[in-house]
């Protein structure tokens, strides 16, 4: 493990003394650059400073600390920078954002990497959310082609490099963006290789990442560094959107990584990367890895929502071009907000509020007490079953008889205490939205009773278990002492028995329809047709029902 430590200041690498212009280069090599590396990743656009406990981070001495937003993760910035530094970030800066950012389709967000100085960034799958055409627009420019241009006038695009060297257009078998890039700071060059998990295709919906392909993350990464050497750049930094999770309570530079899909890009990938940035896993870790030639090189993360900001620091040798790694340190810095916030951020965050309250701000229901995400024994949420019932409403109209609602798409409760002046037990859309932030479609597919059982049956897979949360007509029994693949037993619809011959109209989102979440039973549908965006469905069944009481936690039984 790379232990924190205090840097030695480089303010004067590379300066030349007088007097030597005739003295032959070789016999005064040049020094060692220092080059310093700031590091962001899943912000997601948190431009306001994150809430609950996606707003607080542990710190070095082990406690509980608010931290985030973009005034200070501004503010720290301007403190950690010098003269040789480079911003970086590896992905999912935009998607399963707040409303301040999402109602404009992530331009605020990258609006603030631009003004932060971000150079390149790898891509994430929640990049994909609203397809890679939104994603090339992010990119290049222009205002969106259905709800035209923000408040701020016409989208400019990102003043930063979007990296993705594993994700090509399947029919012409060339990269949607570039794979690589090179910076020059202080004199040398440092390349800068993007990859996203290759699982990016069942983690979003199935339109959009259609007509794409997803390579192994080491093979693309190996591919751009060979192309990175034909240029005579040796010095590599690998940004990639995938990771590994950590035991309890780790501290920002603690490695107490359980290795995984991270830990193997990290190992595998070309012996010339000289560090490994990580993401998608929400964790924070600083570790060290052995190549594929035994050399240690480092493997960190961020945690994520810009509660992080990773310091790497080395020196690179003038002469090789190459990272000197045993220079390098690395330090997970915690974006406290004890100190004062960065001023011209707050003002631009607060503009983006001003625009976004006339939506965020209106009422669209009430509750008569907190819908939580809190699990009963067998896996069933309130909020869960209030979304599903929500779905299946909407689209009872398409012949829906059932509703199933991933677990993973609940992104926050819904409380009963009032979060400005509305009143307590109303909800606002602003509060609607941050629990169905993705603008999924609604769909409704047609499967046997032998189909549905399967679909039940795929809950519990090698990574774990995703309890799909059921309208109130649907019930089940599970058993997790039986074996994976035969513990979901006494399915109902309406109080009848599921026969396996018969057939059901079941309503979900368009991520499960597409077989996200390794639903993939959902596939083998038939007859699909589609209805309104998720949110819209949650909105207008909070709004029918007038005041709404948590359910009885009764649709799944078993432990």
């Amino acid at each position: 493990m790379i232990r924190r430590r205090t840097l030695l200041a480089c303010a004067a690498a590379g300066v030349t003394a007088l007097g030597l212009a005739a003295t032959p280069a070789s016999a005064h090599p040049k020094p060692p650059a220092p080059v310093r590396l700031l590091a962001l990743n899943d912000f997601h656009g948190n431009l306001e400073p994150p809430t609950g406990s996606s707003g607080t981070a542990i710190d070095e001495n082990g406690n509980s600390v608010p931290a985030g937003g973009a005034a200070y993760i501004a503010a720290h910035l301007k403190q950690l920078r010098n003269r040789d530094t480079l911003t970086v970030a590896q992905g999912d800066l935009i998607g399963a954002s707040p409303l301040i950012s999402a109602a404009f389709h992530d331009e605020p967000s990258v609006e603030f990497m631009n003004d932060i100085g971000l150079t390149a960034s790898a891509v994430g799958n929640h990049e994909f959310d609203e397809g890679y055409q939104e994603l090339l627009r992010i990119q290049n420019g222009g205002c969106h082609p259905v709800d035209g241009c923000s408040p701020a006038g016409k989208w400019k695009g990102a003043k930063f490099d979007y990296l993705a060297a594993n994700v090509l257009l399947e029919k012409k078998n060339e990269p949607i963006l570039k794979p690589w890039t090179i910076r020059r700071v202080n004199g040398v060059k440092i390349g800068f290789i993007g990859v996203v998990t290759k699982t990016t295709p069942t983690i979003v919906t199935a339109d959009g990442v259609k007509g794409l392909r997803f390579d192994d993350e080491v093979d693309a990464a190996n591919k751009a560094a060979a192309e990175l050497k034909k240029r005579g750049v040796h010095a590599m930094v690998l940004l990639v959107h995938e990771g590994d999770n950590v035991t309890a309570g780790e501290k920002p530079d603690d490695c107490g990584v359980v290795p995984g899909a991270g830990t193997r890009i990290a190992q595998q990938a070309d012996p010339d990367i000289d560090v490994v940035l990580a993401g998608h896993t929400h964790q924070q870790y600083v570790c060290t890895v052995k190549g594929p030639d035994g050399r240690p090189r480092l493997y960190s993360s961020g945690s994520s929502f810009g509660r992080i900001i990773t310091q790497v620091d080395f020196k690179v040798d003038q002469r090789t071009d190459d990272i000197i790694r045993s220079s390098m340190t690395a330090d997970n810095h915690v974006v406290t907000r004890d100190i004062a916030p960065d001023p011209a951020t707050q003002t631009f965050v607060q503009t983006w509020k001003d625009r976004v309250s006339v939506i965020a701000d209106k009422p669209v229901g009430k509750i008569t007490a907190d819908l939580t995400r809190a699990p009963s024994a067998a896996g069933e949420t309130a909020l869960g079953d209030v979304i599903a019932d929500s779905q299946l409403a909407a689209m009872k109209d398409k012949g829906a008889q059932v509703a199933l609602m991933n677990p993973g798409g609940v992104r926050t409760d819904l409380v009963y205490k009032a979060s400005g002046s509305e009143g307590d037990g109303v909800v606002t859309y602003g509060e609607a939205f941050a629990v169905q932030p993705f603008s999924n479609v609604l769909g409704v597919t047609s499967l046997t009773g032998a189909q549905l059982d399967a679909l039940l049956e795929q809950q519990w897979t090698s990574a774990g278990e995703k309890i799909l949360q059921p309208s109130a007509n649907l019930h089940f029994t599970i058993d997790r002492s039986k074996p994976v693949g035969d513990r979901v037993s006494n399915i109902t619809v309406d109080g009848t028995a599921v026969d396996p011959a018969a057939t059901y109209k079941v309503a979900a989102n368009n991520f499960l329809l597409g077989g996200g979440d390794g639903f993939t039973t959902f596939t083998q549908g038939k007859d699909q047709v589609l209805g309104p965006i998720d949110l819209d469905g949650f909105v207008a069944y909070l709004g029918a029902q007038g005041t709404i009481a948590p359910p009885a936690l009764d649709r799944i039984a078993g432990k």
